[in-house]
Parts: structure tokens; C-alpha cells; sequence
């Protein structure tokens, strides 16, 4: 039986490829380029039949349509209007029989109000559960998500949740391999173990969903924090299609010049480090590293921002584009050849950020005066931070800027450095002039054993 995990960098989103017997596959949750699924199929003599959606997906956007049309697929929801278009609609404990492999929709609504898990039965596992492929409902280590739908209806949506996971997952036992739509990473759970590996009995045994009852898992789930990225709201949209194929690229290489009069018409990223942003930069430009595009980008741009961006190579500006596309960000208008050596060496302007350590930043504390702001979740805030430290998470700080001089020294800090070095752009396009990020993070202030306090819950 051939059986692939296929993740995505950034989003901690996983699809999946299962051969199902007689040379047919299906796919679960497909992201929106398909290529590396018509490869793995093309290369194991597998064709795929099915596409099985587990739910409107909220973080990325599907490629169930694009590899659909590709492959004479059929999509395979559940029955709720949510999953917008499909070609089959399995109801609850409806079967779905591809080659010689049973799979089973189970309704498990909570983390949105559509989701299904689909268990899967093997022809040589007998009538024992082989796995089960359960979205957001149950991840390994945590759940979905339960304040999508409406954060008015958390806890509401926490009891159906619980009410999901033991009445309809649970059942199909002990042996059940867990395959979620998420892994660590993603911003659809809070505390999603780093492990991709697990069954319901591993997860009977620790995680909040089954060691906690309804009440304690409703407060569990009250107490989770977690930011919104604009953005979900257009993957909602278009992923009732479901999904969209690739654009052809507009993206155009430009020349130091053209770039500084194009730029102007949207948005300048730069995707590289937050030690080389701060270095020398382009003023005005937003710092997203690489990796944290598909996470972080959503937060600072929309569908229809015209981007352009400062990359280190060709490779880059492939990720980054590739990155932006399956957030739904299709604006790429144009790429600075050569990089910022290029602009540089023609003598136009340069921004420049600060950077300190932990270290200096515990010196600066004791010396001058020095603001410190922590732009992390809401929940990495509430278990410990730097003792005078105001929050403003990175997301919302835009509009949310703190109230403070803008010729005040401000040491800015994430757990390790990136998320502070979008803060710190931001906090710099918005006219404060002395802003340092503090590279090594809490991380580093924890490893120094430096004082940490419990912050006022209640501050915004």
C-alpha cells in the first residue's frame, strides 16, 4: 500500500496520497499546486479517482479543483453547504469504496461547523480501523481551533467539539493511525505536538480532549489565544470553488530604478534575515523572512496587494512566490535584480534597524531608559515575559501601534528574532526612529536565566 505525507513549509499543513488498491489513489486536503501529487502518482502507476475534503480550510488555499480538472477526479465532501462545490456528498457514515479500500464519513463539527473525519479500512486489516484522516478535529497533541466560526461561540463550539472527538472518533479504536490536516506550525491549533506520528490511543492517553471533561476542555478552549490573519476570510471565499489553479506570472525583474518607481504602487518585502534587514534595507519595506511568508504575510498583505520584493536568489523568489500563492496572494509585480547589492551600488537611499542580545538588553534596562515590547501570541505572553514589557502582538500592531515617544528607545522581541524583525519594520515605516530587534529572543533571556514576570492578563 502506498501511503505519502506530503507537508508544507510554514503552514504546517499536511496532505496526504494513499494508494487504495487496483492502481487508484485518493487524495486528502490538497494544497494549490498539485505538481508533486501528479508526480508521486505518476511514478507509483497510481491514478488518482478521488479528492477527499475534510473541511473548508481557513490557511491555505485548496487545489482540489486544479487537480480535479488534471485528472478526471471526483471531490468528495461532506454534505454541509460549506464545502461549497463537489461531485459527491457523503453523509454521515456514508462509504465511499475505492479499490479495495473503505472509507467512512463521520461527522465531526466544532472547529467549523462542516468538518468530517473520514475512517479508512484496509482490505488486510480485517474490520479493525486502519487510520483515520480527521482535519482539524484532532490533531496529534491538541484540536482544532474553536473560535473560527464566531469567537462569540467558543465555548459552544468547544462542547461540540469534545462531543465530535468521543462519540465519533474515539469509537473506531485504539490501533486508529492519527492523520490531521495540520502538524505543529499552524495557527488552526494552539499546541499541536512537533510529532507527526500517532494513534487514538496515544492520544487517549495525553492529549486535552480526553484527559480533561466537557467543562475543563470549554474552559481549556476559552483560555487558547490565538490571532485571526485577515486573510482567512478570502481562503474561506475561495475555497468554496474549491480552489483556484495557479495564475500565469506577471512578475517582472526590475532594475534598481524602476524598482524605486514601481514600488510605490503597493508594498516592498524583504524576505531575507532579520541580522541582514537590519543591516541595510530599503526604507518603508516590510522584513518577512523566508520561511515565515506563509504564515506571517497574511498578517500584512491582502489578495489584492501589488507586492514587490527584495530577494537573495532566483531559488528565493521561487519559494516566496510559490509561498504567497497558496495563501492566495497572486500581486507579485516585481523583483529587485541583484538584490539590495544592486540597489546599493546605484546610491539610493538606505534604512538601517538596530539589533541587540540579551545580554545588552539587560545592561540597556539598567542603564537608560529603554521601552521593551514583546510581539508575541497572546498565550506565549501570558506564560512568562520580560519584567516591564508592554504586548502588542505583531499581527494587529499596525493598528495597534504603543503609546510611546517616537524618538524612544525600543527593544523589540519574538521568541528567537523573526516575528520582532517584521515588528521592527513596522514600528520603522510608522516613524519610530531608535527600534532594535532583540536577536535570541525570550529564548536566549530564558538560557542567561534573566527574571521573567507573569503579565497582567488583562493588559491589551
Amino acid at each position: 500500500m502506498f501511503f505519502q505525507r506530503l507537508k508544507t513549509p510554514g503552514l504546517g499543513h499536511n496532505s496526504y496520497i494513499l494508494g487504495c488498491g487496483q492502481g487508484l489513489a485518493v487524495v486528502i486536503d490538497p494544497r494549490r499546486d498539485v505538481d508533486e501529487y501528479l508526480h508521486l502518482a505518476h511514478i507509483n502507476e497510481l491514478s488518482i479517482a478521488y479528492i477527499l475534503e475534510t473541511h473548508r480550510q481557513e490557511d491555505f488555499e485548496f487545489g482540489s479543483a486544479p487537480l480535479a480538472e488534471m485528472t478526471g477526479a471526483k471531490i468528495v465532501s461532506g454534505c454541509h453547504e460549506l464545502f461549497g462545490h463537489t461531485d459527491i456528498k457523503l453523509k454521515d457514515g456514508e462509504e465511499l469504496k475505492v479499490g479495495t479500500t473503505r472509507f467512512i464519513a463521520l461527522e465531526t463539527p466544532g472547529h467549523t461547523p462542516e468538518s468530517v473525519t473520514y475512517a479508512v479500512y484496509v482490505e488486510d486489516a480485517g474490520d479493525k480501523c486502519w487510520g483515520a484522516f480527521t482535519g482539524d478535529a484532532l490533531f496529534v497533541g491538541d484540536t482544532g481551533r474553536t473560535d473560527l466560526p464566531d469567537p462569540e461561540k467558543t465555548g459552544e463550539n468547544a462542547g461540540i467539539l469534545y462531543d465530535s472527538v468521543h462519540d465519533r472518533i474515539a469509537p473506531l479504536g485504539d490501533q486508529t493511525l492519527l492523520y490531521p490536516a495540520h502538524g505543529s506550525g499552524s495557527a488552526c491549533g494552539g499546541n499541536i505536538s512537533a510529532r507527526d506520528e500517532s494513534t487514538l490511543g496515544i492520544e487517549k492517553g495525553s492529549n486535552a480532549v480526553f484527559i480533561k471533561s466537557r467543562n475543563e476542555f470549554r474552559d481549556h478552549k476559552l483560555a487558547e489565544k490565538m490571532g485571526r490573519p485577515p486573510y482567512f476570510r478570502h481562503m474561506e471565499k475561495v475555497n468554496l470553488l474549491p480552489g483556484r489553479p495557479l495564475p500565469l506570472s506577471t512578475l517582472q525583474v526590475l532594475k534598481p530604478g524602476d524598482f524605486q518607481s514601481r514600488m510605490k504602487e503597493g508594498l516592498v518585502i524583504d524576505i531575507r534575515s532579520p541580522e541582514a534587514f537590519a543591516g541595510a534595507h530599503i526604507p518603508l519595506s516590510y522584513n518577512i523572512w523566508l520561511d515565515g511568508i506563509p504564515a506571517v504575510a497574511g498578517w500584512i498583505a491582502s489578495e489584492s496587494t501589488r507586492i514587490f520584493l527584495v530577494v537573495e536568489s532566483p531559488e528565493d523568489m521561487e519559494q516566496a512566490v510559490t509561498s504567497l500563492a497558496r495563501i492566495g496572494i497572486d500581486t507579485v509585480e516585481g523583483v529587485l535584480v541583484g538584490g539590495l547589492e544592486t540597489w546599493r551600488e546605484q546610491g539610493l537611499p538606505i534604512a538601517m534597524l538596530g539589533t541587540t542580545s540579551a545580554v545588552e538588553t539587560a545592561d540597556r534596562m539598567q542603564q537608560e531608559q529603554v521601552h521593551l515590547l514583546d510581539v508575541r501570541d497572546e498565550y506565549e505572553w501570558n506564560e512568562g515575559c520580560i519584567p516591564g514589557a508592554i504586548h502588542r502582538f505583531f499581527g494587529y500592531l499596525e493598528q495597534n501601534l504603543p503609546q510611546l515617544p517616537k524618538d524612544s528607545e525600543i527593544v523589540v522581541y519574538c521568541s528567537v528574532g523573526h516575528r520582532a524583525g517584521v515588528a521592527a519594520s513596522i514600528l520603522k515605516r510608522r516613524g519610530f526612529m531608535h527600534v532594535h530587534n532583540m536577536l535570541g529572543g525570550i529564548t536566549a533571556w530564558k538560557k542567561l536565566d534573566f527574571p521573567l514576570d507573569t503579565p497582567d492578563r488583562t493588559e491589551k
